[in-house]
């Protein structure tokens, strides 16, 4: 039996966050993803390696593929027997063309589902602060292409019918026909003053909004240079916008990130740039591994009750060290009478998750700060255990040092370089779609200027906002050729996306 299938699915308009459940689950479990233009390549960042990646995106300047291809290629690749995700922007069944992909499957025995997206005639107007439908001013809405060919004879969109008879008018794809379009609902009785708004890239960082009127759209749009992709709306409700654009009133709103964080770590920082209004793309330098020899670490924990101090400086830290307690059949009483000191709140909050104290916690996170707060508190030959990663600065334990204490620093975990395929990030920063790089260590830095391997570094971030978490990851960029833009005042991602919010704020 041929367990080959084809998932027709809507990636939505464009803002990865609009995916649906089911057509995120499709996408993971794909063989093959055939996908076009207006699908966000965010989706296509996490899939298995052994994904095959088949674009098929059309634009007003050519089509990688015709249709019928596309049709065949479908056909074809399931015979075979592998799972194709159809990934398709918006709604597949929305001027999608989804319907005749199907048709053809049908008539080549293939099994399809269809997976509805987010409609862009709905979700632009709606990001650019639009509803399509109001109380107030109406309870209807049509969708129409944009792109009929205005010479036809016989048109088959009714205008007769349309330009009265409907509430909100939402135009798709129809950039080249807007003259047209405003000329022929006027002819058919529509207000001259009616107001439009035209909505390109709609849900992105690069949505852009115009607002006019049917009589002076066209003019206005052709004097900004407006084209395509975007959605005309028609109607009442664009006097909304006014009152409920939301979008783009986000801090960060038009602002691409690069996150440069492990893997593991990254979604907190992501999550903060997005709530703002920014566009997160992760890109692991890093990534956090386990010793490569537990023996010195599992020398510390067979004495614990030795040590009268422990420092963590991270909330890897204390992970790694809890896996490794519990490994050897241990658990927090054996750090009974040992005072801890926690590096930054969320290394607090990791050691009180486990049900622990924290006895100390620094005003300020570098090695300086925390010996000066700590020599209060030390007594001579204080016995400190300092469980940390293999690349961290050998400062802390000096100053502990020369403060009286006997201290062990010990590999708890390593930072090693990530294996990221850096040929995106380069197209991307040619192309000027990054507004802002973070760096969250020294670590971060070293590694992304040894995956990016670019000779013209400086020309790449030419005009990109260099974010560092601290005067330690700005040093390191420095001495790399990397101009650092903003510094966080206190080391934490809160610090770090507060620099990165006021820098935006006062650009406004």
């Amino acid at each position: 039996m041929n367990n080959g299938i084809v998932y027709l699915v809507g990636a939505g308009p464009g803002d990865p966050g609009l995916i649906t459940v089911k057509g995120l689950e499709c996408i993971q479990k794909a063989g093959v993803i055939v996908y076009d233009r207006l699908a966000s390549p965010k989706l296509l960042a996490k899939i298995s390696p052994e994904t095959e990646l088949i674009y098929v995106g059309k634009s007003p300047d050519g089509h990688a593929m015709k249709q019928q291809q596309i049709n065949q290629l479908l056909v074809d690749k399931a015979q075979s027997g592998q799972i194709v995700t159809r990934l398709k922007g918006g709604d597949p069944f929305v001027f999608g063309r989804g319907g005749e992909e199907a048709e053809t499957l049908v008539e080549n025995g293939i099994r399809f589902e269809v997976v509805p997206g987010i409609t862009s005639a709905v979700a632009a107007p709606a990001y650019a602060g639009i509803p399509v439908t109001h109380r107030d001013a109406t309870s209807s809405f049509a969708v129409i292409t944009g792109n009929e060919d205005p010479t036809k004879e016989n048109s088959n969109i009714a205008w007769d019918q349309i330009a009265t008879g409907l509430g909100t008018l939402v135009f798709l794809m129809g950039m080249s026909n807007l003259p047209v379009i405003c000329d022929k609902l006027v002819q058919h009785g529509r207000s001259p003053a009616t107001p439009v708004a035209l909505v390109r890239w709609g849900t992105r960082p690069e949505q852009r909004t115009l607002v006019g009127t049917l009589a002076t759209i066209a003019a206005e749009a052709r004097q900004a240079k407006f084209k395509n992709p975007a959605v005309i709306v028609v109607g009442e409700v664009v006097r909304l916008r006014d009152k409920l654009a939301w979008f783009e009133s986000k801090p960060l709103f038009g602002k691409r990130v690069l996150v440069t964080r492990s893997r593991e770590q990254a979604s907190e920082l992501s999550r903060q740039i997005e709530e703002l209004g920014g566009e997160a793309w992760e890109f692991p330098t890093i990534r956090i591994a386990a010793p490569a020899d537990y023996t010195a670490l599992d020398a510390a924990i067979g004495k614990l009750p030795l040590y009268q101090w422990m420092i963590f400086t991270s909330v890897n830290g204390v992970k790694y060290f809890m896996d490794r307690l519990k490994i050897l059949n241990k658990d927090i009483r054996n750090l009974q009478g040992i005072e801890l000191v926690a590096v930054g709140p969320k290394t607090k909050a990791a050691l009180e998750a486990y049900g622990l104290l924290v006895n100390y916690v620094p005003g300020e996170y570098r090695a300086e700060q925390i010996t000066a707060g700590l020599k209060e508190k030390l007594k001579p030959g204080d016995r400190v255990l300092l469980p940390r990663a293999d690349l961290a600065r050998q400062i802390l334990p000096q100053l502990l040092a020369e403060a009286g204490a006997v201290v062990e620093d010990v590999i708890t975990y390593r930072t090693v370089a990530a294996a990221g395929d850096a040929t995106r990030l380069k197209a991307m920063l040619q192309k000027r779609e990054l507004h802002i790089l973070t760096f969250t260590s020294a670590s971060t830095v070293k590694n992304f200027v040894k995956l990016l391997a670019a000779d013209n570094l400086q020309e790449l971030l030419q005009g990109v906002t260099v974010a560092s978490i601290g005067p330690i990851t700005s040093a390191t960029a420095c001495e790399l050729g990397i101009e650092v833009t903003l510094e966080a005042k206190e080391s934490t991602i809160a610090g770090l996306v507060e620099a990165i919010r006021g820098s935006s704020k006062s650009k406004k």
